[in-house]
């Protein structure tokens, strides 16, 4: 379960904002305001599809001071497992779903002096909400934002208005516009943060170079939700319930584990926060490690796992459930 409490929300508003990309609006059922969030807050989705449960992050794209509604966007995803699919062709306006509380895995470091934000794609959602939070603030900040094409860009037209062109930054693979990372890492005042969301080769690659060049390695920041792998199906005994489940191709432990009646926590659902971290007590194959929360220590020794997105190649494992 999460730790959190969760929401009765309402579908307000669904918008087509690009190709593939639509925005919802989400207001609480009760009538009540909602929490005051910060900017790189997530929320935790729950879909009732049919008699399936699914439970996915979005990052907050509103403004964190409207408690008046929660706006989220997301992209429709080729080959999805479920959830994009169901925002995208079964939700409906005045539908109902459930949230959680607001949590914030990538906030902005107060103490930075400047704060470069660099977005891929549908990575842009959080930095909507923290540019907001920043302005407010008066901080000093830029957005570097790369897209594959402008129809498939979801926000890049009213963020440059709002933000003008030399704060906000954008640029289009297919027109040959790409960001000159190298050009905005090497040349920052000390003090500037860097900040990045997009997809994992975007991420490592900026890390990376940032890295390389020297930056300290509390400066940098980054967020990815990592949607878990299909693979073998295999057994997970746990031993505390006492009961032994079957982990599907298409499933995570953690989904076959709430599936069976038997309460979990997690926060992410990404393999980013490391509130789902579980202890083996014994396996027959080899765990594939998927998330980023764990030290490659901790991973190779083979006594805990992430089971929100990582599983078993092999027969069984047996948790401490």
């Amino acid at each position: 379960m999460s730790i959190n409490t969760d929401m009765a929300v309402q579908v307000a508003a669904i918008i087509q904002v690009a190709e593939k990309v639509k925005r919802f609006r989400l207001v609480r059922v009760d009538g009540l305001p909602l929490p005051v969030f910060s900017g790189g807050a997530h929320i935790v989705v729950s879909m009732l599809d049919g008699d399936l449960l699914r439970r996915n992050p979005y990052s907050l794209m509103s403004s964190p001071t409207d408690q008046t509604a929660y706006e989220i966007s997301v992209l429709q995803v080729e080959k999805s497992r479920g959830g994009s699919a169901f925002l995208h062709e079964k939700l409906n306006v005045g539908d109902k779903l459930t949230i959680s509380q607001p949590l914030n895995l990538f906030p902005c470091d107060v103490r930075g002096r400047k704060h470069i934000f660099m977005a891929g794609g549908i990575g842009i959602t959080p930095f909507m909400a923290m540019m907001d939070q920043m302005t407010r603030e008066s901080s000093n900040f830029e957005l570097h934002y790369a897209m594959r094409d402008r129809k498939h860009g979801a926000y890049w037209q009213e963020l440059q208005q709002r933000y003008a062109a030399h704060r906000v930054k954008i640029y289009f693979d297919v027109e040959k516009l790409f960001i000159p990372t190298d050009a905005i890492l090497a040349n920052q005042p000390l003090g500037t943060h860097l900040y990045v969301c997009g997809p994992s080769g975007m991420i490592d690659g900026v890390l990376n170079k940032a890295t390389a060049l020297g930056w300290p390695k509390q400066n940098l920041h980054s967020e990815r939700f990592l949607a878990p792998l299909p693979g073998d199906i295999f057994k997970a005994e746990l031993k505390r319930s006492k009961k032994t489940i079957t982990v599907g191709t298409h499933q995570s432990i953690l989904e076959a584990v709430e599936a069976a009646g038997i309460d979990a926590p997690y926060l992410c659902r990404g393999g980013a926060c490391g509130q789902c971290e579980t202890s083996v007590l014994g396996c027959e194959g080899i765990i594939e490690h998927n998330d980023i929360f764990l030290e490659p220590e901790d991973k190779a020794s083979g006594k805990t796992i992430m089971i929100c997105v990582s599983r078993v190649k092999g027969q069984a494992i047996t948790l401490d459930l």
